[in-house]
């Protein structure tokens, strides 16, 4: 068994999703995990605001747009009249759904059952065009077996339970299922928030004891440095786990954060592949080890700096703790942290409840905010026990102003934080002091 994960872009046209068929048609059995057509999802998320808003005649108009391009969608896809009426009414049944909300209190139950439209219509038009090109399959919904808990983790027993009965249903070879969906545990629709299609394929890969989880977008696996600012970057062969997740959560977008701790809990290996060149290799990630020394760069934007001075740290105790317990009461999580004698610096990357913490913070010292900052984090293996690299790093960015540094929280990276508009030239120079002998 493997599974098969095809984000947005992968299944973003007609002809993306006639050249999934082709990889997934073969001999061994494997479970096919899609994301939403691209930009369905932010087209979902804007008619949901309009629904919040009341604006019902502007999200009927949002709706009859999306849907008008699915049809064409459904046009290109099928040859076959009977395929091409079974799509159009596939379609119109999604959008009608959606519409009947304009009806009804809109609340944020009803988004994530908006929401899930997108895995549900792009799993259901695979599942068409492979019945019409005479190739076995079998469609089963995520909503019968994919669950989180109460505290929004994933039900693990519950998933592994109800994926295999829906398994043990079918012969086919090829089992097609929606990413990012759920259900909560009060039985409504719910998501594994953004970026949640890799997670659902680890989760899934866990419950059906895969030999292999494979994520397949448009890059020929993690790069050692981010190609959309650097030139020439070099895909990276293997990564472990530890080094793949440090990367995934400072930035490096192929894969999402969440998505590596199932697998690497029962030690399934993910490999990342490319659509557009299917015969790479690609990026494999596992338990082993390979190599020390820098491996990869990325960089992780929408920091905001929180700075907190206070006299009474001096020698103080305690003083940590209720820092940490203002973050935790607003569930806001932490990236970096430096302090002194009387100072502590923290990063977020989520300012949904900024100004709730700061006024808060304000009754433990003079507090400063920065935004429109960037990590930039530089991973590899043993890289803090190793001599020298710390001085590369370093004098690679001399002319660059670095506002904090973590190094040693983790063997495996070096964080640095640098304003936004120095991140692309961080990136160069690194990668020019880093990886001269690469290129």
């Amino acid at each position: 068994m493997v599974v098969y994960k095809f984000g947005g872009t992968s299944v973003g046209t007609p002809e993306r999703i006639k050249e999934i068929s082709k990889l997934i048609n073969t001999d061994e059995t494997k479970i096919v995990v899609l994301s939403a057509m691209s930009g369905t999802t932010n087209k979902l998320v804007e008619i949901s605001r309009l629904l919040y808003g009341k604006e019902n005649l502007k999200a009927i108009e949002e709706v009859t747009a999306l849907q008008n391009y699915y049809f064409e969608v459904v046009e290109d896809l099928f040859l076959d009249d009977h395929f091409k009426n079974k799509g159009k009414e596939l379609i119109t049944s999604h959008f009608n759904y959606i519409i009947s909300f304009t009806e009804d209190l809109f609340t944020v139950h009803e988004e994530k059952a908006v929401l899930a439209q997108g895995e549900l219509l792009s799993t259901a038009l695979l599942h068409f065009y492979l019945e019409e090109q005479n190739i076995d399959s079998s469609l089963i919904s995520a909503l019968d077996f994919m669950r989180i808990d109460k505290d929004g983790e994933p039900d693990e027993f519950y998933i592994k339970e109800n994926l295999l009965r829906e398994i043990e249903k079918t012969s086919s070879k090829i089992i097609i299922t929606q990413g990012f969906i759920c259900r909560n545990s009060f039985g409504e629709v719910d998501n594994l928030k953004r970026g949640g299609s890799d997670y659902s394929a680890s989760l899934i890969g866990v419950a059906s004891s895969a030999r292999e989880v494979q994520i397949w977008t448009d890059i020929d696996g993690i790069h050692n440095n981010d190609p959309r600012f650097v030139e020439g970057t070099k895909s990276i062969d293997y990564l472990s786990y530890d080094e793949a997740a440090e990367l995934a959560y400072f930035g490096a977008k192929i894969l999402h954060p969440a998505s590596i701790q199932p697998s690497k809990k029962s030690n399934i290996p993910v490999r990342l592949k490319n659509t557009m060149s299917p015969l790479s290799e690609g990026t494999l990630i596992g338990s082993e080890i390979k190599g020390n020394g820098i491996k990869s760069i990325a960089a992780k934007d929408n920091i905001t700096v929180i700075k907190i001075k206070s006299g009474r740290m001096l020698l103080a105790y305690g003083f940590m703790r209720k820092i940490f317990e203002i973050f935790e009461i607003y569930k806001t999580s932490i990236d970096m942290i430096v302090t002194s004698e009387v100072a502590v610096s923290i990063t977020i990357d989520d300012n949904t409840y900024l100004k709730n913490i700061t006024e808060e913070l304000n009754n433990l010292g003079v507090v400063e905010v920065d935004e429109q900052m960037s990590i930039v984090c530089i991973v590899g293996n043993f890289i803090d026990e190793s001599k020298g690299y710390a001085l590369e790093i370093f004098k690679a960015l001399k002319n660059i102003p670095i506002r904090m540094i973590s190094y040693g929280g983790s063997r495996h990276n070096v964080s640095l934080l640098v304003n936004t508009s120095d991140k692309k030239e961080a990136l160069n120079l690194l990668n020019q002091n880093l990886f001269a002998d690469v290129y």
